[in-house]
């Protein structure tokens, strides 16, 4: 076992400090050669991640799926899509984790499933009314013949979030619920079947060894009762997250249901989690999800979409700790995932585009990848300091930013297509990431192939390009977790120290003392000896867009 993550796998609470690591898995590493991530890749590359210094990782879906929408759209709960391996792939890749001191979580999309799953296929077959339906949300149209959709929801990925179908004698008939793609049919979470369905699910991986199971869409299960019409803001992000009442997201009904999840878990042991995938409005509403009987943590959206200002982040800061502490949970922090526009672009962006919109080569914001990079290195070092537990999305630690130049024949983002390219979606943010500079795919695939197209220019953040470099993005990655580690900074409690300058941010950690000038001036830096800096500092000066950890001298 890898002692630098031996603490992790031996506390029971291991969720509240730890770091985890987010593996894409169709753009992490490919064994097979045909241009897609898989099992075997991400074991043969899981040194490198215990070698990084985290506590666990997370994987995206490698459930059995069309992959409409990279997998999250699921036809079977149970067994792994051959796009990315087998049950015994997956059984060896969980083994090789557990062996190298890192915990596993997988990704669980309760909201909807695939239309190729069976309850769907099984739900057209049959009429209006039958026990089939009822696991999904089908409604009577509106209209003189039902040719008006039930209510006037759109759909995250664009378009209207209800579809019509064709009945058994070839008549139109009634329609489905999609809140996301019309390949992804929403499940009634007030069927008791539904219910039972994912209890099973549940059992089968943690029957198999998981840690526990981040819940995709932890916000969007229940809907209000008549489903009425609502209107999204036109400035509002994909996923929600106003403090509104919008009648699919943050509905009370879905705090039943993770109860019941928390006691499933609770049978196998108290170090099985429920991480929730939430885009929740205020902190304090989210705060709900982490109730000591319900998950044991929740993305912290508010904290991710929180612009590299001192005011700001101090702010998001307190209301954090003091909203989830206020329910005994610890808070997160996150700064990029495979939703989002990478913070090594996003963070030069004033402001950034709404969640899910994306950017490509049409987009009239321009990044600064010089900014970017410096700020994003500033921002992860601030954040890995911070009490409570930290998520890595794949490639950050290598300073990746945003891919913005791809062709429109390559991108694969269900919204794309659904907006007629108005939104460019996710796709930049899933780019395979590069391993080896000179190798076929930058070490990605053996063969070359890559899903997406890398761009010019990805040899130079490869991991090999980067490893042993003093200065490095992936060493200052090193350097921080393993001080974060051995300072128990994540176990600790924050103390704001007073500055004289409103664009810098200090607190002390333990012995630790953080200091962030997100300013665009030098600013004096207190004494004390550096042991983690996001870029070059001089005695007594700490630059622009630059953060130290300081002991006592």
């Amino acid at each position: 076992m890898n002692t630098t993550t031996r603490g992790a796998m031996a506390r029971d609470d291991w969720w509240r400090s730890a770091v985890i690591y987010q593996i894409y898995p169709r753009s992490f590493a490919d064994a097979s050669g045909d241009g897609v991530g898989d099992l075997p890749g991400i074991t043969r590359r899981l040194p490198a991640l215990a070698e990084l210094g985290v506590d666990a990782v997370w994987l995206s879906p490698f459930f059995t799926s069309p992959q409409a929408d990279a997998g999250y759209d699921v036809a079977d709960y149970c067994d792994v899509d051959p796009l990315f391996g087998t049950l015994a792939d997956f059984d060896a890749m969980l083994a090789n984790a557990h062996d190298l001191g890192m915990r596993v979580i997988v990704d669980l999309v309760p909201n909807h499933s695939s239309i190729a799953h069976a309850w769907f296929r099984a739900a057209l077959a049959a009429p209006p009314g039958s026990t089939q339906r009822a696991r999904y949300i089908f409604r009577d149209g509106l209209g003189e013949n039902g040719e008006l959709p039930p209510n006037n929801w759109e759909s995250v990925f664009g378009g209207r979030a209800w579809t019509r179908v064709t009945e058994a004698d070839g008549t139109p008939g009634q329609w489905y619920l999609h809140i996301f793609d019309s390949s992804q049919p929403d499940f009634d979470w007030t069927n008791n079947e539904v219910q039972e369905l994912f209890r099973g699910v549940l059992r089968f991986w943690l029957d198999r060894g998981v840690d526990g199971f981040r819940v995709d869409v932890a916000h969007g299960l229940a809907k209000a009762a008549g489903l009425p019409d609502y209107t999204p803001p036109e400035d509002s992000g994909s996923m929600g997250g106003d403090e509104a009442d919008v009648p699919y997201w943050a509905q009370e009904g879905v705090h039943p249901i993770y109860r019941d999840w928390h006691e499933v878990l609770a049978a196998y042991g108290p170090d099985r989690i429920l991480a929730g995938e939430a885009w929740v409005e205020p902190l304090t509403k989210l705060a709900k999800w982490v109730r000591p009987d319900e998950m044991h943590q929740t993305f912290n959206f508010s904290y991710l979409e929180t612009p590299w200002a001192a005011d700001r982040l101090r702010s998001v800061v307190d209301e954090s700790l003091a909203a989830f502490g206020s329910v005994g949970a610890p808070s997160t922090w996150v700064l990029s995932n495979h939703d989002v526009i990478r913070h090594a672009t996003r963070l030069a962006l004033t402001p950034p585009p709404p969640q899910g919109q994306g950017l490509g080569p049409a987009s009239t914001l321009h990044p600064d990848a010089v900014l970017g990079l410096r700020r994003a290195r500033a921002a992860t070092s601030f954040m890995l300091a911070l009490p409570g537990s930290s998520y890595l999305y794949q490639g950050e630690e290598l300073g990746l930013p945003e891919v913005i130049d791809l062709p429109d024949s390559a991108r694969q983002d269900p919204s794309f297509f659904r907006t007629a390219g108005k939104m460019y979606g996710r796709d930049g943010c899933r780019v395979p990431i590069p391993w080896e500079a000179s190798a076929p795919a930058t070490g990605f695939s053996p063969t070359g192939s890559s899903w997406l197209p890398q761009p010019d220019g990805w040899a130079d953040y490869a991991r090999d390009a980067q490893a042993g470099v003093p200065g490095s993005t992936l060493e200052l990655y090193r350097s921080a977790l393993t001080a974060r580690r051995e300072h128990a900074l994540g176990d600790g409690e924050l103390s704001w120290l007073p500055s004289s300058d409103e664009a810098v941010l200090a607190f002390r950690n333990g012995e630790v003392t953080v200091v962030a000038n997100t300013g665009s001036a030098p600013v004096p830096m207190p004494v004390g000896r550096v042991i983690v800096a996001s870029g070059p500092v001089s005695e007594g000066e700490l630059p622009a867009d630059t953060t130290v950890w300081l002991l006592d001298a």
